[in-house]
């Protein structure tokens, strides 16, 4: 005898794999539709290529299923039937019940804060009770309710960070989660969530694909325990992010912001300063941008903070205690910049515990084009709000796609923020990687045409690049040239 029967028993097994997977991989599609069978409703392959403000059908129908299952399995008739197997995956269960139950409630104090939790965490230890019994597979409730508060603000920022529906978007949401949760949700939960903290994580890519972004939800996806008896979290999240732009701040500048100073210790210290080294409290994060920019003496100082977490004040002896986690970003090649000496290897492999990759604009367009509406919605709801965006979305996605169609964007998403602006304020833009290099292809063409080197055909092409550069437009082009805007 059993709890369920094999049908049910297939669907209780890939609801229990749905609690603990990455909800940023094609797996959750693929633990969706064994769950649901046949009343699966087909939609995107990666969950989170949908707006989430639009929730999926399938989740009502998961959240029911779960309860239906988990009802059955309780039932005194029958619960005594469990296997070891069906004991494991009804516990899992379980906890995807709880976690629907009070999914909402955690999404509210992300908007509302976390004024009516004692009351919220009250029920939710009566419910922790009434399903896991007095059994030895019964979780700690705090400890539960915590991490149900992590994931849904995990998913959350991520998904509020990385805009898009591409691969690679979808690739980099994915790198996230497991940068914050690591590959095995089920080991976080018991142990790790503690630690991840001692762990840096790397950020690389190109200047303008979202470092700092990725960066802020990492760190406001921390782990923050709760407390029972005072019915309260431990930490805030919302003030637990400390950015720093390295390259931005002279090395005495740098040292002081991070490690603070003592008065006098440089010209200028007029007083005792914390740094944010200091400032930074155990659950929070310190983000250093442009970390291959440093100096190597920085670089000993980095390193013997993420080594020992501890430093010393400029112009102090006196040892102190970072408690935070360290997540730094570049645009440089950092194997490079070992191999040529710029950076030291020890510190090298002290950050490279965790990487994350950012894709570059013209990746994401090249895998999804529809992307670029995405991202363009996304940045002028950033400048406009709701009331305008929509309209100006449609007005910049209109510019680019007929004047910059195969356009590369060098200076990636940054860019097309720049590009949306323009188009607010002038109805255009001419980017500057080519308006730049209109002197330098006129004066090539000059000298090739003094060497009568070039053929007619290959002379027109050019010129014609020549003017296409200069105003950014096919339809401008056409006009200058008195030809047809699919000859140019």
């Amino acid at each position: 005898m059993s709890l369920w029967e094999p049908e049910e028993r297939e669907a209780a097994r890939a609801l229990a794999a749905l609690t603990f997977c990455n909800p940023f991989l094609a797996e959750r599609m693929a633990l969706e539709r064994q769950a649901l069978g046949e009343r699966f409703a087909s939609s995107d392959v990666f969950w989170h290529a949908r707006d989430p403000s639009v929730p999926s059908p399938n989740l009502a129908m998961l959240a029911e299923r779960a309860e239906d299952l988990a009802r059955a399995a309780r039932d005194p008739k029958i619960a005594g039937r469990a296997t070891a197997e069906e004991g494991s995956i009804l516990a899992d269960l379980l906890l995807y019940v709880l976690y629907n139950r009070y999914e909402s409630f955690f999404f509210g104090m992300l908007r509302e804060g976390p004024r009516a939790v004692p009351a919220n965490f009250a029920r939710f230890r009566a419910d922790v009770e009434a399903l896991f019994g007095d059994g030895p597979q019964r979780p700690d409730a705090a400890h539960l309710f915590a991490c149900f508060f992590q994931v849904r603000r995990a998913f959350h920022f991520i998904f509020s960070a990385i805009v898009g529906r591409s691969l690679p978007a979808a690739r980099l949401r994915a790198a996230v989660w497991q940068s914050i949760f690591t590959h095995d949700m089920r080991r976080y939960q018991r142990s790790l969530f503690g630690l991840m903290g001692d762990i840096t994580t790397l950020i690389a890519g190109p200047s303008g694909t979202g470092k700092e972004l990725v960066a802020r939800a990492i760190g406001l996806s921390r782990f923050i325990p709760f407390d029972a008896n005072a019915g309260t979290f431990g930490d805030s999240f919302e003030e637990s992010f400390f950015p720093l732009n390295l390259s931005a701040l002279s090395p005495t500048l740098i040292e002081s912001e991070l490690f603070g100073h003592r008065r006098g210790s440089f010209t200028g210290a007029v007083a005792d300063r914390q740094g944010w080294l200091e400032l930074c409290p155990p659950l929070g994060t310190v983000f250093l941008d442009e970390i291959g920019e440093v100096e190597p003496a920085i670089q000993v100082k980095l390193l013997r903070v993420l080594e020992t977490r501890s430093f010393t004040r400029l112009g102090e002896t006196k040892t102190r205690q970072f408690r935070g986690k360290v997540v730094a970003a570049t645009n440089r090649d950092l194997a490079e910049e070992l191999r040529a000496g710029r950076f030291r290897e020890d510190f090298y492999y002290r950050l490279c515990a965790d990487t994350i990759e950012t894709p570059t604009l013209a990746e994401r367009l090249r895998d999804d084009p529809a992307e670029l509406h995405d991202l363009v919605v996304f940045t002028t709801r950033r400048l406009l709000g709701n009331t305008e965006s929509a309209a100006l979305a449609a007005e910049v996605v209109a510019y680019i796609e007929e004047n910059l169609p195969d356009y590369a964007w060098p200076g990636n998403v940054r860019e097309l923020g720049q590009c949306a602006r323009q188009v607010l304020i002038r109805r255009q833009y001419l980017p500057a990687s080519l308006s730049q290099s209109v002197a330098g292809q006129a004066a090539t063409l000059a000298e090739e045409l003094e060497g009568a080197s070039l053929s007619a055909e290959e002379m027109l092409r050019r010129y014609i690049r020549i003017v296409h550069t200069k105003t950014g437009s096919y339809v401008a082009t056409a006009k200058i040239l008195g030809l047809d805007r699919r000859t140019v």
